[in-house]
């Protein structure tokens, strides 16, 4: 497997993802990466640090350059958890919690992140923005209430499946109620 086709199949994503997104500099945005899916191996199988470094490359830097905070996904074994920048979980009263994740107690993703970040901390819930799931790793519980799938023009990184998604305000009111121009339902 081509690393590089895989940091671009990523940075294609998430620069299609964040077209749509409308997020804004201090927004989180939670991805989620099974790098045994990605290698077409079943989740938990065959994690491999060098394809999450790969996915790692391919989003991180753009994240990093908008002022969008990456929220890595934690597998299973760590109940979910999520590692971010300290000061990202200081913004967002967000708890840390003490876990050092592992290729295989936490996965080769979240480790990369941890590696990567300056502060890494961990904490057990957030509510983000926007995401990605690479490999069915269901980040669904760590977005926002009103979530909207996006399509973009990739459905696969590697041979993991990828779900990309935005939220939105909730809408409130009945039949004579008027939402903000530009709102998507």
């Amino acid at each position: 497997m081509e690393y590089s086709q895989i940091t671009q199949q990523a940075n294609q994503a998430l620069r299609e993802l964040l077209e749509v997104a409308g997020l804004k500099a201090g927004d989180l945005f939670v991805v989620g990466c099974s790098s045994s899916e990605v290698r077409g191996e079943h989740i938990g199988k065959g994690s491999s640090m060098e394809i999450a470094a790969a996915i790692l490359q391919g989003i991180y830097p753009e994240l990093k350059e908008r002022g969008i905070w990456l929220a890595a996904q934690c597998c299973e074994h760590l109940n979910r958890a999520l590692i971010l920048e300290e000061e990202a979980a200081r913004a967002y009263g967000y708890e840390p919690v003490s876990v050092l994740p592992q290729p295989h107690a936490g996965g080769s993703w979240a480790t990369n992140c941890w590696q990567a970040f300056e502060h890494p901390v961990a904490v057990e819930h957030i509510q983000a923005a926007a995401g990605m799931d690479i490999g069915d790793t269901l980040i669904g519980m760590h977005l926002k209430p009103v979530v909207v799938p996006v399509r973009v023009s990739l459905r696969q990184i590697g041979q993991a499946n990828l779900v990309c998604a935005r939220t939105r305000p909730k809408f409130i009111g009945g039949a004579r109620a008027v939402y903000p121009a530009g709102e998507k339902r």
